[in-house]
């Protein structure tokens, strides 16, 4: 391993460490209901944030262009992403907090699998420096990261409902506040999803002249968007709610885990650099 890559995976287990810490702090925390865990769980976030984001942005530099290509880049920046955007509701929205037992996790199990892979150091088509590039995948991962909190308040209401729930469930708000919160995230999911494909259709009719080439990314991300839109649909129009729209929910949420981490490896086309 050069020097480079050593300071690179340094910095990212760095992070990691302040994850687990924040994650395991977290779970006491919030279950047992400890105040001073919960609060010191943020602050083990915030550390880790900050390493995280050191490492992505030295990674940036030594390779030339963003963390957007190789597994370790992407789900190490999908991490970065989620955990920042879930700080930054937690400022504006207080109520957006319970969300932390599943964001923690997620957060820690996408910056652990990305240790898995080899960086390694890739040479990019042109094509691959343009800004329209960064825009659409930047918004993909917004995306995703407002779909985990969304999918939290999916899950707590589920296991709210169920027969025999913890302890702790019952000190979350009701269930119709937990659907509300989870449809509020779901639209913001649809908004980014929708803006990232926009972005996506600019940066290749600057690069190949075209909009749209129907291959499996391209395609399966369409589709993953109108089944958001029919699932905000149904919730808008036809009150779709409670049990059937979180595992409504929870369905589209692996379709978008299917777009963005399998399709790449449909079929060689633009999005063949993509996550492999």
């Amino acid at each position: 391993m050069d020097r480079q890559t050593a300071a690179y995976v340094l910095l990212t287990w760095l992070a990691v460490f302040c994850y687990v810490v924040g994650t395991i702090t977290n779970t006491v925390g919030v279950i047992f209901e400890k105040k001073r865990a919960e609060r010191g769980s943020y602050g083990a976030a915030l550390v880790g944030l900050a390493l995280h984001g050191a490492a992505l942005l030295y990674w940036w530099q030594v390779v030339g262009h963003g963390p957007y290509m190789a597994p370790s880049e992407v789900l190490s920046s999908d991490a970065w992403i989620t955990m920042a955007l879930f700080l930054f509701f937690l400022r504006v929205y207080p109520r957006v907090k319970p969300a932390s037992i599943i964001v923690f996790p997620a957060v820690f199990l996408m910056i652990a699998l990305s240790t898995m892979y080899n960086p390694g150091i890739r040479s990019l088509p042109p094509t691959f420096g343009s800004i329209w590039l960064v825009f659409h995948i930047a918004f993909y991962k917004i995306s995703l990261a407002t779909l985990v909190v969304a999918l939290a308040f999916s899950l707590f209401y589920l296991k709210k409902g169920a027969r025999s729930s913890a302890p702790w469930l019952e000190r979350l708000p009701e269930p119709a506040s937990l659907d509300l919160y989870a449809y509020r995230f779901a639209g913001f999911g649809f908004i980014f999803w929708g803006i990232a494909m926009l972005a996506g259709s600019i940066w290749a009719y600057k690069s190949w002249g075209r909009y749209w080439g129907w291959d499996p990314v391209e395609t399966w991300s369409l589709i993953t968007w109108l089944i958001f839109g029919v699932y905000l649909h149904m919730r808008r129009f036809f009150r779709l709610s409670g049990t059937r729209a979180a595992w409504f929910f929870v369905f589209c949420f692996v379709m978008a885990l299917v777009s963005l981490f399998v399709t790449s490896h449909m079929g060689s086309s633009i999005h063949a650099e993509y996550f492999k």
